[in-house]
């Protein structure tokens, strides 16, 4: 599809989709991960990388923020969502009837929240259904994301809150390809090909 330039300034916001990297993607900090993004509009985009956990339990978290919690909410891993502002946290979660200082909603089923007051319900086993807490988020600039999706770097897949939050870490790019009937092995294959 070719852009003139009358319709650079209208984008059709890919909010709710992932973004699953291409093999030919160069970038280190998003090799083989899928971005959920939370916002898209005409001055960027936002989303949070959700298969690339870090070696640190979310109990570190907690004893930073001297959040008293149950051991067996200690023990998850916290996941890395971007190379911005890694020393904040941001909370992807299932939407619920509760509501924290920050939670904004994305899709039906799917929240974001960045305050601390939910911390302190997860580590008491009373937050959010499913959550995955991460440390920092991916951002584009204005026109950043459209660049690299006309360079081919990413898939635009929609989402689906059950890759998120029912997937083991390690099988969600394939589902999320699996999702819109691509085999993640047959992209790799064809990296280098004109």
């Amino acid at each position: 599809m070719a852009m003139d330039a009358s319709s650079k300034k209208t984008i059709s916001s890919l909010k709710n989709y992932f973004l699953l990297a291409m093999p030919r993607l160069n970038d280190p900090n998003f090799a083989q991960s899928v971005v959920y993004i939370c916002e898209h509009s005409v001055d960027g985009a936002m989303g949070l990388i959700i298969n690339q956990q870090l070696d640190i339990p979310a109990k570190a978290i907690f004893d930073q923020l001297e959040l008293s919690y149950l051991d067996s909410y200690g023990n998850s891993l916290i996941f890395d969502g971007g190379p911005v502002q890694r020393d904040r946290g941001f909370i992807l979660h299932k939407s619920s009837n509760q509501q924290w200082e920050s939670t904004v909603p994305i899709a039906e089923d799917i929240s974001l929240t960045a305050s601390k007051d939910i911390l302190s319900d997860i580590a008491q086993g009373k937050g959010p259904e499913s959550a995955l807490i991460t440390l920092g988020y991916s951002s584009w600039e204005s026109g950043q994301l459209e660049q690299e999706l006309a360079q081919n770097s990413w898939l635009t897949i929609p989402a689906d809150s059950a890759i998120i939050f029912d997937t083991a870490c390690a099988k969600r790019a394939d589902a999320a390809a699996s999702s819109i009937g691509v085999n993640l092995d047959m992209l790799a294959l064809d990296a280098g090909h004109a």
